[in-house]
């Protein structure tokens, strides 16, 4: 069989997957959201954008002809994984996610799980503190209810409308980063308390061992629920379910 994939991109795990699959000189589109204003660059053609819902997204995989699609959106896109599980099975498209497992609480973690960002509003309704906060910048107006605490922001982009805290200082760049580099970035900032989703994987991990080393307190984001669906946590994993569904790989 002559694959023609959609993959469904925005982490470092799917710009692996598409250079991966461009050497095996397979056929396919990297698909983005559009909330990054400088995607990766990738080696195969892309769209940016979205399919219009459910329906939208089976009209798209019938009218391109995909024949599998890979999922390696950012673990807390729900919206969109939800929206994949349902047009694959709709339009009878095998899919596959390529997630990162989530990080666990080792020893000297201080976590605080919440279930949701509004989860963390909650929690960060107590006394001023100093805060890094890592949550994107598609969230920030949702901590406008606490204005009382400095924040530490650092963003892919930059926030197309200003942060809506008093007391703040927006970092714009890209990881991946090292523990030692967000050590000495929370003590020059004198962060107190770390806010973080539970994205999983290494890229975004220093934050989370710079906070155990310095013993501070982690408000953590559990990951949304999910459909069933299949998962691999490599792209070897996916090339193997490629090889198995009678994908021609050429080896």
């Amino acid at each position: 069989m002559r694959a023609n994939l959609l993959i469904l991109a925005g982490t470092t795990e799917a710009t692996a997957f598409a250079n991966a699959a461009a050497d095996a000189n397979l056929t396919g589109t990297v698909s983005f959201a559009g909330r990054v204003e400088r995607p990766t660059r990738q080696p195969l053609p892309q769209r940016i954008g979205g399919f219009g819902g459910i329906e939208g997204l089976s009209e798209y995989l019938k009218a391109e002809q995909i024949s599998h699609v890979i999922d390696a959106t950012h673990p807390f896109a729900a919206q969109m994984s939800r929206n994949a599980v349902a047009a694959c099975a709709q339009a009878e498209v095998p899919l596959i996610a390529l997630t990162r497992a989530p990080w666990t609480a080792q020893s000297g973690d201080n976590w605080t799980h919440v279930p949701d960002i509004a989860g963390a509003v909650a929690a960060l309704d107590q006394r001023a503190s100093r805060v890094m906060l890592a949550v994107g910048r598609m969230h920030l107006a949702e901590f406008a209810p606490n204005p009382q605490h400095f924040y530490l922001l650092r963003l892919v982009d930059p926030p197309k409308d200003p942060p809506p805290f008093p007391d703040h200082n927006v970092l714009v760049s890209r990881g991946p980063f090292t523990e030692g580099d967000d050590r000495a970035l929370m003590q020059e900032h004198g962060i107190k308390l770390v806010v973080s989703k539970n994205a999983g994987g290494t890229g975004a991990y220093a934050k989370i061992a710079a906070a155990r080393a310095l013993g501070l307190p982690v408000i953590m984001i559990d990951r949304p629920t999910l459909p069933e669906r299949r998962e691999a946590h490599s792209v070897a994993q996916v090339f193997d379910w490629l090889r198995h569904s009678g994908v021609d790989l050429g080896v």
